[in-house]
């Protein structure tokens, strides 16, 4: 029973896995034809069997990951067999008792060459499965055609299986409703962004709050307070469905050559953020802690800053998940700006004179915290941005009036009498 509803917990987690399971079923059924048709093995023969082997080797999750091994696949398989047939060709000029000792050679450069390209950090990233399977199939083609005499059979019947094995499994995982790895990316980052808003929205409260509602909010806020946890941990997925997203096609808003290096950049920002939170959370269970009354003298610009920090993460994951392209957030990185500097201005003054020293530490090194944090903001905010650009988001922003483009833009509006009237910066939203 047990096993059961770990079972149905993993299906409704991700439905995906289960069709993801249909389909690896699915094409295995098919490139399986091979061996109950007679037409069919008669043309290929027990080779057939390494159309099975590459559909449950090449078929993965996603779009991405299938083409990617897809192709690595196919493209070491049709290269190396060509340099094992060349190298055998070459070695049987050698006579009976040099074609041993050539080959030998051969397969020692090749391994050696193609294993130490594995340490470039692209090539690992991109073609590592591709150089391995290049190394497999040279060895094979070589030195089995020291035994066999119909090595150019046997590499050409390797390849056409090999072939039809991977064609079978990107139809499938295309046709048959397609996981895309590169959306998967733009979620993640997406709700990364959000958890560290949720946090910043909880933080305020929990800090200054005085003990018997500190209790009480302890339950409401825990989740919120913990989740940005999986953010200090996604560097890792997110270079993975990175590369993987990389080999897929242009797909619904995602258009051919998507800037999924540009994702990274907004990743490691967010987990720099991240890391700053994480120092920030330690404040909330410090042993050492700052008297509420004390507190309270700065409880108001702190508060204003996390909330404030809280909305412009929140806008910028909303938007950027329906990629809208929009100025939105800066509006929320200028207020928790006014209130950093009122409260850089409260800690200048003698706010704690009369206080012990290290009571004062615990909310000094809160307030630091919450300054370098909008800077964090900012970074991620501008990199978001420059995402937009570069993928072509749709534009949310409201148009100005053809008849007063420049009045605006440079904080001027023009009355009846045509005299110049200054006003403050504005940002026109229009929500969706």
């Amino acid at each position: 029973m047990e096993i059961v509803r770990k079972t149905k917990k993993l299906g409704q987690d991700d439905p995906r896995r289960i069709v993801h399971s249909l389909k690896v079923g699915l094409a295995l059924t098919l490139v399986s034809l091979f061996y109950y048709f007679k037409p069919l093995y008669d043309g290929f023969g027990d080779s057939a069997m390494w159309a099975v082997l590459t559909v449950v080797v090449v078929l993965e999750f996603s779009v991405g990951a299938t083409l990617g091994k897809g192709f690595n696949r196919m493209l070491a398989t049709f290269v190396a067999g060509g340099l094992g047939v060349g190298a055998h060709c070459l070695a049987t000029l050698a006579g009976r008792k040099g074609e041993p000792i050539l080959i030998a050679t051969f397969v020692f450069i090749i391994a050696v060459i193609m294993t130490f390209m594995r340490f470039f950090p692209k090539m690992k990233a991109r073609y590592d499965y591709g150089l391995l399977i290049f190394i497999l199939t040279f060895c094979l083609v070589s030195v089995s055609g020291y035994r066999d005499d119909q090595v150019l059979k046997m590499a050409h019947e390797r390849f056409s299986t090999i072939l039809v094995g991977s064609c079978a499994s990107l139809i499938v995982c295309i046709c048959v409703c397609p996981v895309w790895i590169g959306e998967d990316l733009h979620n993640s980052v997406a709700t990364n962004m959000e958890k560290l808003g949720n946090f910043f929205q909880a933080f305020g409260d929990e800090y200054f709050e005085v003990s018997e509602e500190h209790d009480q909010s302890s339950e409401n806020n825990k989740s919120y307070l913990q989740g940005y946890r999986s953010v200090l941990t996604s560097k890792s997925s997110e270079e993975t469905m990175a590369n993987f997203a990389r080999w897929e096609p242009g797909h619904g808003p995602f258009g051919y050559r998507h800037p999924w290096k540009m994702y990274l950049k907004i990743g490691n920002l967010t987990r720099g953020c991240a890391y700053k939170v994480e120092a920030l959370n330690n404040y909330l269970n410090c042993k050492i802690q700052t008297p509420v009354e004390l507190r309270g003298k700065i409880q108001g610009q702190c508060k204003r800053v996390s909330l404030e920090c809280s909305r412009a993460l929140k806008e910028m994951a909303s938007t950027f998940r329906k990629m809208v392209r929009t100025r939105s957030a800066i509006v929320h990185i200028d207020s928790s700006k006014e209130a950093a500097e009122e409260l850089k201005t409260l800690l200048r003054t003698n706010l704690w004179e009369e206080a012990d020293l290290l009571e004062i530490i615990p909310a000094a090194s809160v307030a630091s915290l919450l300054l370098e944090i909008i800077e964090c903001i900012e970074k991620i905010s501008e990199a978001v941005n420059e995402l937009a650009k570069a993928a072509a988001f749709r534009n949310g922003n409201a148009t100005v009036l053809p008849e007063q483009p420049d009045s605006i833009h440079q904080g001027e509006v023009q009355n009846d009498s045509n005299t110049a009237m200054p006003v403050p910066h504005v940002a026109i939203i229009v929500a969706e």
